[in-house]
């Protein structure tokens, strides 16, 4: 599944031909992705202007100039694809201006398309309980120790819980845990304070090396442009079992299951 930089990077590449352009037409070519699309989508779209783009968590943002904002998730296959030569049977989506064509394309048909009051944006339900921007002011240790006092599940799956950080993902929960050296089965609520000074900036940091590389470019991601991201050749944990610590400590990285989904780890510089 695309996660936040993956959304992030698309989002940027979307903004760089379709911010400040007039939609001239609409096309569904089918119902429905995960759920139908709005009723409204092709009336209220064709004609407006995008004023901006955005991201919250994993969703991507399309804000027009009528009050309203097309949400959009990717959900495991899904990718934009911005003048395509050839049409895909998977490109459910069309939006075009006068200088371009856009097609959400997804094969798996897990992603989903909403329209909302942009004015309600933060009271949409599935943004309602989210908690705040990793890449935004309101992660700070301060944040994590309110969020994680007390808590006796594991700091990696607290971490992926949406309703304490906002778009945390598999790949850099695992990768943000090793570079601050916290094991990552450890109680949520007995991580330090020193500790989490250390996680907040990494977490910051490994998304931003990864939207600077263009996303990890997992099985058929890939931006809008058609290229294929290379952070994952960067993984410092993610999906190297077996092989040795990039910190020389004598480790060896291993996996293991944690709440339906693997977790690689450091058992030596990992504490």
């Amino acid at each position: 599944m695309p996660e936040l930089p993956e959304v992030e990077t698309t989002v940027r590449g979307l903004a760089a031909f379709l911010e400040g352009e007039r939609i001239t037409r609409v096309i569904l070519n089918r119902p429905d992705l995960r759920r139908p699309f709005p009723a409204d989508l092709v009336q209220v779209m064709t004609g407006a202007t995008v004023t901006s783009l955005g991201r919250r968590a994993k969703y991507g943002l399309v804000h027009l100039d009528r009050g309203a904002t097309m949400i959009f998730h990717l959900g495991m296959s899904g990718r934009w694809r911005i003048d395509p030569e050839t049409p895909e049977v998977h490109d459910h989506l069309l939006l075009e201006t006068e200088a371009h064509r856009f097609a959400l394309c997804d094969p798996r048909r897990f992603g989903s398309v909403d329209l909302v009051p942009t004015a309600a944006l933060e009271d949409w339900p599935p943004f309602a309980a989210l908690g705040p921007e990793p890449l935004g002011p309101g992660l700070t240790p301060a944040h994590l120790k309110a969020a994680l006092a007390g808590k006796t599940q594991s700091i990696k799956l607290c971490l992926l819980d949406q309703r304490i950080v906002a778009g945390l993902g598999n790949i850099y929960v695992c990768e943000a845990l090793w570079r601050a050296g916290i094991r990552p089965t450890k109680p949520a609520g007995k991580v330090s304070g020193p500790q989490l000074a250390r996680l907040v900036p990494e977490i910051i940091a490994v998304l931003e090396a990864s939207i600077r590389d263009g996303g990890s470019s997992l099985r058929d991601y890939a931006r809008p442009d058609g290229e294929l991201g290379y952070f994952a050749s960067s993984f410092d944990a993610y999906g190297r079992e077996g092989e040795a610590c990039r910190r020389d400590d004598g480790g060896v990285i291993q996996r293991i299951a944690q709440g339906g989904r693997s977790t690689w780890f450091c058992p030596v510089c990992q504490r």
